[in-house]
């Protein structure tokens, strides 16, 4: 069905109009010109991400459904970022007429699978018209106690540097699913100067489930929120890893007024990363630092904490801080530093 038939409006409640609130603060969502929302003794953390395509998205492998799930989740994720709950979640579009109301359906269906998963409220949005592809815009509204909430500037000398999963497999599957693209292409343009017809194409994934998974199914790490909170761990600075590792870090030092000093042997990489860097001619340790799209968790914790940390499945200890003018440190697996650079993602 063309949106068009349906109009704004109407599309707009064939999307939303099942969606019941799960929070006490979402006191009116979809429906009128504002979302209601009460907050009387905490906090409110608010988010906001664009996500373009063929910017920060490629419709010819990720579809429809894993787009509007990961949509959400990286917002999801900035409030878990901040030791935050998320609540409520407002959603923008701009379409072309090249996608259908079932599209959109499949989108939605895919951020409300994610909403549903961390209890959060889609209370709002906007939809509008595109001649340029697919744009989404997210707002995801949190809370938390005003002694709860982690900064970027919190880290202090001494402090632990931890992470949480595994390292580089967003990347790594971003590189599978490009290679696989371009052979696509490669096949096409061949069979036009043949004159032949396109022959089915079957993508080389076999044994990189997981790689593509981390790419197409973002998980936001709440879990690893709740955790930390079960052990009486609160971070003293903390970050989602959406740049890359080498990045987030940089940001948590600068505006710490801190050094760190990290070991190339503690940062967790995957089997299959490592596979597939191998196989790609490329660095495992520069694709963990660098490749972005992870969305683990990156804080620090005081010394203290040590065996705490220890006892946590899933959380690893990959450094600590140092003072501002001992600078910014990589030891590599054979003890030999390097000076540690911001080389992640840049989005302009």
């Amino acid at each position: 069905m063309e949106i068009a038939k349906l109009g704004e409006f109407g599309l707009i409640d064939r999307l939303t109009k099942d969606i019941k609130p799960q929070n006490t603060s979402t006191k009116y969502g979809v429906g009128d010109d504002c979302a209601v929302l009460h907050y009387p003794d905490t906090e409110v953390l608010v988010t906001t991400d664009m996500l373009m395509e063929g910017v920060h998205f490629d419709l010819t492998y990720i579809d429809l459904q894993h787009l509007g799930w990961k949509s959400a989740m990286v917002n999801i994720s900035d409030i878990f970022a901040m030791n935050g709950t998320p609540r409520q979640l407002t959603v923008s579009m701009a379409l072309s007429k090249r996608f259908s109301v079932e599209d959109m359906e499949q989108f939605y269906q895919g951020m409300r699978l994610a909403c549903d998963k961390w209890g959060v409220d889609i209370v709002g949005g906007d939809t509008t018209s595109s001649y340029t592809g697919l744009a989404i815009s997210i707002t995801c509204i949190g809370e938390a106690r005003k002694e709860d909430i982690v900064y970027r500037n919190g880290a202090k000398e001494t402090d632990l540097v931890c992470v949480s999963g595994d390292l580089g497999a967003a990347y790594m599957g971003l590189q599978l699913l490009e290679r696989e693209k371009t052979v696509y292409y490669q096949m096409v343009d061949e069979a036009k100067k043949k004159g032949k017809p396109v022959p089915d194409f079957q993508p080389d994934f076999a044994g990189k489930e997981y790689l593509l998974q981390r790419q197409l199914k973002t998980e936001a790490r709440g879990d690893i929120i709740q955790r930390l909170h079960e052990a009486g761990i609160r971070p003293t600075a903390m970050m989602d890893i959406s740049d890359g590792l080498s990045s987030e870090l940089m940001h948590i030092c600068k505006q710490s007024g801190v050094g760190c000093r990290i070991f190339e042997k503690q940062i967790p990489i995957d089997y299959q990363t490592a596979v597939m860097a191998e196989e790609l001619n490329m660095n495992v340790t520069t694709c963990a630092l660098n490749g972005g799209e992870d969305y683990e968790l990156l804080f620090t914790v005081p010394i203290g904490d040590h065996e705490k940390i220890q006892e946590l499945d899933d959380v690893k200890l990959i450094g600590h801080i140092t003072k501002a003018e001992l600078g910014h440190v990589l030891v590599t697996r054979d003890d030999q530093e390097f000076e540690l650079k911001a080389q992640g993602w840049q989005p302009l």
